[in-house]
C-alpha cells in the first residue's frame, strides 16, 4: 500500500495541490485535509491514520498576525498532543515557506517555547520571487536531504523568510542553505541569498531529523518542464527528490 500523506490545509494556503502531486508522483497517497476536520470531539479525520504530514506554503489566515503565527497557535492549541504523538512515532513532517514559519514558531522545530529562532521580515524589506540553488548539509540527520547527490533549484516566494537566531544555531541542524548556482556557499550575497538568512540558512531540522522546514518551494519544481530554462535545454536539480525520500522512510 501506497504511504498516506496528510496535506494540511488553512484559509490562505494555496500550495496544498502542488503538494499532493508532488507526493502522488513520489508513490504516496495524498490528501488534503483542511485543520477543522481535525478538531472537535469527533473529527473526521484523525492523523494518526497518516504517515507523514506536510503543512503547505501560502499566506495562512492572511499571515493577519504574522508570518506563521495564526496557523502556529491552531498548531499548539488545537493539535499539540497529536502532533507529538506523530513525532514522537517518528513520523516525517514537512514545512514549506508559510508551514515551515508555523512550525517553527510553534516549537516543533527547535524544541522549544518560545523558540530560539524565528522568520522575519527579508532583509531587503520586500516581497522575494525568484529561483535560488539550495545545498544539503551532510552532517545534517534530516531523513529528507540525506540521501540527496545534488542542489535543489526552486523558487522562493515570501516577505518574512529571513532566519535569524539570537544565540546562533546548531551546524548539524541546518538541513538546506542557499547557494551559487555552481553549488558554492552564497557567503550572504543577494541575491543568492535572497533575503538575508543568518549562514545562508534556507531550512533547518529537528534533531531526530524527521521533520524538516524550508522557505523555498521544492514542489514547484518536480517535473523537467518546471525549469524557467528548460526550453533552453536546461533540466535536473528538481525538488522531488525530498518528497520521495519522506516517502521511502515510511515504506
Amino acid at each position: 500500500m501506497k504511504p498516506r500523506v496528510m496535506i494540511l490545509h488553512a484559509s490562505g494556503i494555496n500550495r496544498d495541490h502542488e503538494a499532493a502531486w508532488a507526493v502522488e508522483l513520489a508513490g504516496g497517497e495524498p490528501e488534503i485535509v483542511h485543520i477543522n476536520q481535525l478538531r472537535g470531539s469527533s473529527p473526521s479525520h484523525r492523523l494518526a491514520d497518516y504517515q507523514m504530514l506536510i503543512v503547505a506554503g501560502g499566506f495562512s489566515y492572511g499571515d493577519a498576525l504574522g508570518a506563521g503565527r495564526r496557523l502556529a497557535l491552531a498548531l499548539s492549541l488545537d493539535l499539540s498532543d497529536d502532533l507529538a504523538a506523530f513525532i514522537e512515532a517518528g513520523k516525517p513532517v514537512l514545512g514549506i515557506c508559510n508551514g515551515f514559519q508555523a512550525l517553527l514558531k510553534a516549537g516543533l522545530l527547535t524544541g522549544d517555547t518560545p523558540p530560539s529562532a524565528t522568520l522575519t521580515r527579508n532583509a531587503g524589506g520586500r516581497f522575494e520571487c525568484r529561483w535560488v540553488t539550495l545545498t544539503p548539509n551532510p552532517q545534517s540527520p534530516c531523513i529528507f536531504t540525506r540521501h540527496l547527490t545534488e542542489p535543489v533549484y526552486c523558487p522562493v516566494a515570501h516577505g518574512e523568510g529571513r532566519f535569524v537566531t539570537a544565540n546562533g544555531f546548531p551546524d548539524r541542524l541546518v538541513a538546506l542553505r542557499y547557494a551559487a548556482e555552481d553549488g558554492s556557499p552564497a557567503n550572504g550575497q543577494y541575491p543568492l541569498n535572497p533575503n538575508g538568512s543568518v549562514g545562508d540558512i534556507a531550512g533547518i531540522c529537528s534533531a531526530s531529523g524527521t521533520v524538516l522546514g524550508l522557505m523555498p518551494h521544492p514542489e514547484d519544481h518536480i517535473v523537467p518542464w518546471h525549469h524557467p530554462r528548460w526550453t533552453r535545454g536546461e533540466q535536473g536539480r528538481l525538488g522531488l527528490p525530498l518528497f520521495e525520500a519522506g516517502i521511502r522512510y515510511v515504506r
